[in-house]
Parts: C-alpha cells; structure tokens; sequence
C-alpha cells in the first residue's frame, strides 16, 4: 500500500502539468488603427512624436497646480475607493489560486448515545445505559485539475486583478484632468472678476463726468440715465462671478480630500492663468492601446471573459480528487490516543454530471455572450479613444485661432475708447459713443478672458485623450 500511496503522490503532480486547459486561449484582437490623425496638426503646435506624458500638467509651469495634484492624488477619496478595489480584486485571486491547493480540516467531536429500549432485547440482558464516543482528527481533499477548470479561473481572476488596476488609472487620470481643469477655471475666473471691476471703476468715473456735466447744465439727463445703466449692469456681473470663484476653490479643495473651505486662504488671491507649451507631442494612433487606461482595462475584461469559457466547459468533464482522512476514536476518553484507536482512509473519488438540464451547455453560451460583448466594448473603447483626440485637436487648435483674433478686437477695442472719450470732450461725437465703445470694450475683454481658459481646457482634454500618465504609481499604490 505505501509503495502505491508514493507512486500516486509523484504521478498526480505530473498528470496535472501535462493536463490539458478547455476552452479558448486569449490573444489580444488586431486593431485596425489609422496610420495618422485626420486632423491637421495645429501650426508646430502639436507635433507626431514620441509622447512624454508622464506629469504632463507640469510643463505648464504652476508651481500652485503642481501642489494641488500632489495633494489631490494623496487624498482623494474616489482615488482611494479605487485603490480599494484593486486590493479586492488581488485578494480574490487569493481565493481562486487557493483551490490549486489541497485543503485540510481538523475536525472532532464527541457523542453519548443509547440505545433504544424498545422491543428485540432479550428477557435477562442488561439495557443499553449508553455509550461515549470520543473522535478527533483531519480530512484532505484535493481536485486534481486535468481539464484546467482552475488554471482558467486563476486565469480569469489575473485578468480581473489587471483590469482593476487599469480601472485605478483611469481614476487617476481622470483626476489630473479634473484638478487641472478647476484650477484653470479658478484663475479664468479671478481674472474674469478683475476685468468686471475695472471696467466698474471706469464706467464709475464716466458716470460721475456725465452727472457732473448734467449738473452743470452742459450735458442732458438722458446721457446720465445712460452711463448709470451701464455702470450698474456691469457691477452685476461682481456677485456671479465672485460665487463661481467660490465655488471653484470648495472644488479643489473637496478634490485634493479637504473640506471645501480649507484653500480658501491659499487660492483666495488672484494670479495669472497657466502658459502653455510651446508644442505638445501627441505620437501616432497606434500609441493609444499602450497608454489609455480605458483601452488596456477593456483588453483585460476581455481576458478574463476568455477565461471564463474555459472555466464553464470544465464542468462538462468529470472531476477526479484524492480524498483522505486519518484521526482517531474511542468510547473512553483515556484511550482515545492508543494506537488501536487509530482510524485512516485514501483514495480517489469521481464525480461527473451525467444530467443537469442543460444547465453547463447553457452556462457556456452565457460566457460566450459575455465574451462578445467584452470584445465589443473593447472595440467601442479604441473608438472612443481616437474620437477623444481628434476632437480635442480640433478644438485646441481652433480655439487658439479664436483667441488670436479675440486678441487683435480687444487692442482696437481698447483704442476705440480712448478715441471716443477724446472725440467727446472735444465735442466732436455724442456720449453715446463713449458708451458703446466701453460696452463694447467690456464684451470683448471677458471673451478673450473666456477663449484663454477654454485654450488650456482644451490642452488638458488633449493630455487626458492621449492617456497622460502619473510616473509615480507607489504615491497612490493600493495596500
């Protein structure tokens, strides 16, 4: 028997390395990837070369935003649900690999029991007063995995492990964006505010000269009635964008984990918006599959869908284990370690579903839906990848063309004015005049204000599109 039980101990481990895994092996489907972008890169600006993502957001040379992405991925809390994730998906790879393992139980018990007192004992024989039983020791099982049901679900479990990761960097990356785009917002936004009050300051004074004037019998009411109209529309412009610029720093600061009143103090103060670069290197299509979290997440969802058909078509086969038990029992405590006490048993046990209804072929087609709806959405990714650039190059590079001729309107905007306050005091042109060119002026000056933040939002879409990377992954590795 011992020299079977060593046999079977060294061929078993054999058997399951040259097993067989049913089902289909996963390979990562060719994409069909456009040699170049469709759009026109934007006049030196953007440029196919090799992509430097890694902290993109610090060529823009803010040394505030540069902070605030630090704090931010150190303390916020979808960053961390994430993380968690990924250390859920690792741990459950720990429950699926555990079954590669044989698993033991340590078991005892103890039992008094009699007999019953009923008819069939003989007329003379003592009755049963009862009997102890004393039993303690363990039992072992261990599927030997010949058709590869496990492999497949360890299998299916790294690929949901990689997806999970993949999942933290999309976060991750979607973050960067987010406190990029607020913290551009916030400057567009004081700045917007600053624009607002001088040219409160300036209508002031042109409303003071008409009502001075009016006063002095030299100018009418009307023109007064006219600039108090103007001064007060634009003074009402304040409030709003004194709230945005609120609620714009409560967003970072819930953003890097802090209660929304903790930046107030360190953003409160206005500075200018964020220069961007000079050029920003986008690479070709192809790079999109090793950079977008979203791409490589997908791919892994795929895997793990592949898998899963392997692990569903195991159940078709039968399942061979080696069981076995040893321990030791007896009626009287004293004796329960005495080597005639002693109980063992070893051997193999089948079992093979040989009717279910139906229940494993359709299981199958289940995971083999699933399977095709993981490639479909990986498919769709890799769309939506290549439309997320092509829109956001577009869009960088028309807004920059807005922002050019918005510039060259504001400097004629700006001459106007002063030729219309001139022209007015020496009574060559009415005050309505003054008054359209300071509106004008105003209008002007804030949406140029608007297309520099939409400028560096556009950048920053460009960056996310591309799948712009944090270079420091132990900042936020999950436990």
């Amino acid at each position: 028997m011992n020299t079977r039980l060593a046999a079977l101990a060294v061929l078993t481990p054999a058997l399951v390395l040259t097993a067989c895994k049913v089902g289909p092996n996963h390979a990562a489907p060719d994409a069909k990837l456009p040699e170049t972008w469709h759009n026109a890169l934007a006049e030196g600006e953007v440029a196919e070369q090799p992509t430097q993502l890694a902290q993109w957001w610090t060529t823009l040379g803010d040394p505030t935003l540069d902070s605030l992405i630090e704090r931010a991925v150190a303390g916020n809390h979808d960053l961390r649900i994430a993380a968690a994730r990924l250390w859920e998906a690792r741990a459950q790879r720990g429950v699926v690999a555990a079954d590669r393992l044989p698993s033991v139980d340590v078991n005892g018990r103890y039992e008094r029991s009699k007999a019953s007192g009923g008819t069939g004992v003989p007329f003379g024989v003592t009755r049963n007063k009862g009997d102890d039983l004393y039993q303690i020791g363990f039992d072992a099982s261990w599927e030997i995995d010949l058709w590869g049901r496990v492999r497949r679900s360890i299998e299916a479990a790294d690929a949901d492990m990689a997806a999970a990761e993949e999942d933290r960097r999309d976060v991750l990356l979607a973050l960067l964006a987010e406190v990029a785009v607020n913290y551009v917002e916030l400057r567009s936004l004081q700045e917007r505010l600053a624009i607002a009050e001088s040219n409160v300051a300036s209508q002031k004074e042109t409303y003071d000269l008409s009502k001075g004037r009016a006063d002095a019998g030299i100018d009418t009411g009307l023109d007064v009635a006219r600039a108090e109209a103007q001064l007060t529309s634009t003074r009402a412009q304040v409030p709003s964008l004194a709230a945005q610029v609120r609620a714009t720093m409560h967003r970072l600061a819930v953003l890097t984990g802090e209660q929304p009143g903790a930046l107030e103090g360190e953003l409160a103060s206005a500075a200018s918006l964020p220069v961007k670069p000079a050029s920003v290197p986008v690479g070709l299509p192809s790079d999109l599959l090793r950079r977008r979290p979203d791409i490589r997440r997908a791919e892994r969802e795929l895997a793990a869908a592949t898998a899963r058909i392997g692990v569903a078509k195991g159940d078709l086969f039968p399942r061979f284990s080696l069981t076995g038990s040893f321990g030791f029992s007896a009626n009287e405590d004293e004796n329960l370690f005495e080597s005639d006490s002693k109980f063992w048993s070893i051997g193999p046990t089948l079992r093979w579903p040989i009717f279910d209804a139906g229940r494993i072929r359709r299981n199958i087609e289940v995971q083999n839906a699933r399977q095709e709806a993981a490639l479909a959405r990986y498919e769709k990714s890799i769309l939506t990848g290549l439309e997320d650039v092509e829109n956001a190059l577009v869009s960088y590079s028309r807004e920059q063309a807005r922002r050019r001729e918005l510039l060259a309107s504001e400097s004629a905007a700006k001459q106007a004015v002063e030729l219309a306050q001139a022209l007015n005091a020496r009574g060559l042109t009415d005050f309505l005049s003054v008054l359209d060119a300071q509106r004008q002026l105003y209008a002007i000056q804030d949406a140029r204000a608007i297309s520099d933040r939409t400028v560096l939002v556009n950048l920053v879409s460009l960056y996310k599109a591309l799948g712009g990377e944090w270079d420091q992954p132990a900042a936020v590795s999950a436990k």
